[in-house]
């Protein structure tokens, strides 16, 4: 009866021993695949979930806005036809998310989107938390003004202690603060809106890239663009902004914009979009 109690409890051991060898096992195997996925990266992800998640501002024209297409409110700009050939690129779908230029930008530091489209510029501040890519476009600034006050304002200087629009988040932010400094930065997060303030003498003067600020004016007859020259810089040209740990991405993107930008295609869906907004406005 000893040697059989004897037995039992080796055998009752060995089934323990082996279960915990069974555990650790698994658990390594689990570890691994995590490794694996991590390693996998942020572009294999997007390529096996079929879909790039895309953030912007659609109140950007021509690079992004809302227009009436086959009877239903879509996005469509220069911006929306450069992400639909990236995507075709990469085989995937686009998932759209439409909101405030900076609520945009707290989204993509958060890695709640793939990539960022909305007249992005890679500043040093910016790149703290996000990644950019190549620059694939560089715009000119402009001040639109009310058309009445067109001998008012023909320098940077007249508009000393007068209110001076900008998108709230963007570049034209540190644009009114560096070259408007004598002025009063009036910043709100959406276009259409600076416009208004514009239109009801509100706010004396808006700047805004030059295409953005033609399209706009083309739509309200009482505006008009000052005869006033706004400096631009490097740090002014349009990139896709990235979360963090996207550097695969981040290549890939590279490769496909030199590739659009080398055919032309990125001048062409500015030009194209540039007519259409106009289009639009008439």
């Amino acid at each position: 009866m000893k040697k059989v109690m004897k037995w039992t409890v080796i055998l009752a051991a060995i089934v323990v021993l082996g279960a915990c060898g069974s555990g650790k096992t698994t658990g390594s195997s689990a570890a691994k695949e995590s490794s694996s996925a991590e390693t996998a990266g942020k572009l294999a992800a997007i390529k096996k979930a079929g879909v790039i998640r895309v953030g912007t501002s659609a109140d950007f024209p021509p690079f992004e806005f809302h227009a009436m297409v086959d009877g239903t409110d879509q996005i469509v700009g220069a911006d929306v036809d450069m992400v639909n050939a990236i995507a075709e690129e990469l085989g995937v779908k686009v998932k759209w998310s439409d909101t405030d230029f900076d609520t945009m930008l707290a989204s993509l530091q958060a890695g709640n989107l793939d990539m960022g489209v909305s007249g992005i510029s890679a500043t040093e501040e910016r790149k703290e938390n996000m990644l950019f890519t190549e620059n694939y476009y560089i715009p000119k600034q402009n001040v639109v003004i009310n058309k009445q006050n067109m001998d008012k304002y023909t320098d940077i200087a007249d508009f000393k202690e007068k209110k001076v629009g900008a998108q709230k988040g963007s570049i034209q932010e540190g644009i009114v603060q560096s070259q408007f400094a004598d002025s009063q930065l009036v910043a709100i997060a959406k276009i259409p809106n600076l416009v208004m303030e514009v239109k009801s003498g509100s706010l004396d003067g808006l700047v805004l890239e030059d295409k953005i600020a033609a399209s706009y004016v083309a739509q309200n007859d009482d505006l008009a663009i000052a005869d006033v020259e706004v400096k631009s810089t490097d740090d002014e040209s349009y990139s896709i902004a990235l979360p963090k740990g996207s550097e695969d991405l981040q290549a890939e993107l590279n490769t496909i914009l030199k590739k659009l930008i080398a055919e032309g295609k990125i001048d062409e869906f500015v030009e194209k979009n540039d007519k259409l907004a106009n289009d639009k406005a008439k």
